[in-house]
C-alpha cells in the first residue's frame, strides 16, 4: 500500500490502533493477537480535547492498546468517503485489498484510504489506522467489516471474538484479542451473557448503576450500554456522572441554571415528587417559558431528589445535596481531577448487567497520569448525553473492559462479561 496513505478499515467502533505486536495460532483453533500498550504523553492528552462533538473516544487514558496489521498493494477506487469520530474526522476514498493479521489473510476487504486528517488528534497519534469490529449497520458506505469477512471466509473456528486487556501498569504485555473463541486463561468464573438489543454498536440493556452499593435512580425505566475497546474511559449521562463526581470528590463546573432550578423550583419539585406527578411536569417546563438548559437542569434535579427521597432524607438535606451536585457537573471539554491520596475513601461504582453486579474499585476507575510529584489522578467517568431513542446510553470502555474480560458472540448476538484473570 502507498505509504502516503493511512488505512482506516471500514465499520466503526470497537477500535484497535495499529502498531507492533505478536500473533499466534494455537492447536485449539484460536487466533491470538497480542496487544501492546503505550503510555500517552502530554501531546496525546491535549489532542483528545479538540474536535470533540461527542466526548466518547477522548480524554486522558494512561495507556492505549495496539496491534499490527498489513495491507497489500491496493486497487484504488473513485468512491470518496468521510468519517467523523469523537475526536475528529478523516476523508479519503474506498479501496479493496487483502488484509493480513499475522498469518491470517482476509481477502477482498473494503477499507478507506485517508488522504486528509485535519484534526490535531490524528497528527499527534502514533498509529496508522483503525480496525473496526462493530456491526455492518454502522459501517461507512455499508462496507462489509473485516470481521464479517473472517467469518464468511471460514478463517475462524467460531463466530466469536474476545478481549483481555492487561491493566497491570508494570506488565509489558498489553493484553490479547482472540478471534474464533475465548481463552479460559483470560478470565475467572463464568461469563454473564446479555443479548445485543440493537445492532450497530455492541449494545445491550443495563439494569442499574450503583455508587457505594446505592442505586443512582437513573435506570428505573431502563438504560442501554455498549462495550467499546475504542473508548478509553467510561462515558455516561451527565445526571449520573455528576452523582459519581460528587461521591468521589472529583472536580466539576458550577451550573448556575442548576442552582436557579433548585432555588426557584426545588420545593415545588419535592412536593410534586411526593404526589408522583413531577415527571410529566418536568418535561413540560419549556412550555412555561423555561429555556432548554433550565429544562435539562430540572430533569436532573428530579432524578437526584427522587433518589434522596427513597433514602428518607429531609427536605433540607435533599436541597443541600442537589445544590452540591450543581457544583460538580462534569466539564464537557475535559476530564475531572481527583485527589490521588483519597482513593481509600472513595466508594465502589457498580454496573448491574443481566442481574449480575460488576464492581469497579477506585483503583480501577481512577487513572493516574504522570510520575512522582507531577502525577495527576483523573476520574474514569466522562459525561455523554445521547438523546432517546438511542439513549440514555453508557459506553463501557477500557476502564471497564480492563476489569472484565469481554466476549463478543457474533453467532448468538450477545455480549459476555467475566472477571479478568
Amino acid at each position: 500500500m502507498n505509504t502516503k496513505y493511512r488505512a482506516s478499515l471500514a465499520s466503526l467502533l470497537l477500535l484497535l490502533l495499529l502498531c507492533s505486536t505478536v500473533f499466534s495460532a494455537s492447536n485449539d483453533g484460536l487466533i491470538r493477537i497480542g496487544l501492546k500498550k503505550k503510555k500517552l504523553d502530554q501531546s496525546n492528552r491535549l489532542a483528545g480535547r479538540f474536535d470533540s462533538k461527542e466526548p466518547a473516544k477522548l480524554r486522558a487514558p494512561t495507556r492505549k492498546y495496539y496491534l499490527n496489521g498489513h495491507l497489500g498493494n491496493s486497487e484504488d477506487a473513485s468512491k470518496t468517503a468521510e468519517i467523523h469520530y469523537g475526536t475528529g474526522a478523516i476523508s479519503g476514498f474506498f479501496s479493496q485489498d487483502h488484509v493480513k493479521l499475522g498469518d491470517l489473510a482476509v481477502k477482498n476487504q473494503d477499507f478507506i484510504e485517508a488522504t486528509r486528517e485535519p484534526s490535531i488528534t490524528f497528527l499527534a497519534a502514533k498509529f496508522d489506522g483503525i480496525l473496526g469490529l462493530g456491526f455492518q449497520e454502522i459501517s461507512v458506505g455499508n462496507a462489509v467489516p473485516v470481521w464479517y469477512n473472517m467469518v464468511d471466509q471460514g478463517l475462524v473456528q467460531e463466530p466469536v471474538f474476545s478481549f483481555w486487556l492487561n491493566r497491570n501498569i508494570e506488565g509489558e504485555e498489553g493484553g490479547e484479542i482472540v478471534f474464533g473463541g475465548v481463552d479460559s486463561d483470560h478470565y475467572n468464573g463464568e461469563h454473564t451473557y446479555v443479548p445485543v438489543t440493537q445492532k450497530g454498536y455492541w449494545q445491550f440493556d443495563l439494569d442499574d448503576v450503583l455508587v457505594g452499593g446505592e442505586t443512582t435512580g437513573f435506570c428505573g425505566d431502563g438504560c442501554s450500554a455498549i462495550a467499546d475497546s475504542g473508548t478509553s474511559l467510561l462515558a455516561g449521562p451527565t445526571t449520573v456522572v455528576t452523582q459519581i463526581n460528587h461521591a468521589i470528590g472529583a472536580s466539576g463546573i458550577v451550573s448556575q441554571e442548576c442552582k436557579t432550578v433548585v432555588a426557584q423550583y426545588g420545593k415545588t419539585i419535592l412536593d410534586m415528587l411526593v404526589t408522583e406527578s413531577v415527571l410529566d411536569e418536568s418535561k413540560d417546563k419549556t412550555s412555561d417559558g423555561v429555556h432548554d438548559a433550565m429544562c435539562t437542569a430540572c430533569e436532573m434535579a428530579v432524578v437526584w431528589m427522587a433518589n434522596q427521597l427513597r433514602r428518607n432524607q429531609t427536605e433540607e438535606q435533599i436541597l443541600d445535596y442537589v445544590n452540591q451536585l450543581c457544583d460538580r457537573l462534569p466539564s464537557p471539554n475535559g476530564e475531572s481531577a481527583v485527589d490521588c491520596s483519597s482513593l481509600s475513601s472513595m466508594p465502589d461504582v457498580s454496573f448491574t448487567i443481566g442481574g449480575q453486579v460488576f464492581d469497579l474499585a477506585p483503583e480501577q476507575y481512577v487513572l493516574k497520569v504522570g510520575e512522582g510529584v507531577a502525577a495527576q489522578c483523573i476520574s474514569g467517568f466522562i459525561a455523554l448525553d445521547v438523546p432517546p431513542p438511542r439513549g440514555p446510553l453508557w459506553i463501557l470502555g477500557d476502564v471497564f473492559m480492563g476489569r472484565y474480560h469481554t466476549v463478543f458472540d457474533y453467532g448468538n448476538s450477545r455480549v459476555g462479561f467475566a472477571e479478568a484473570a
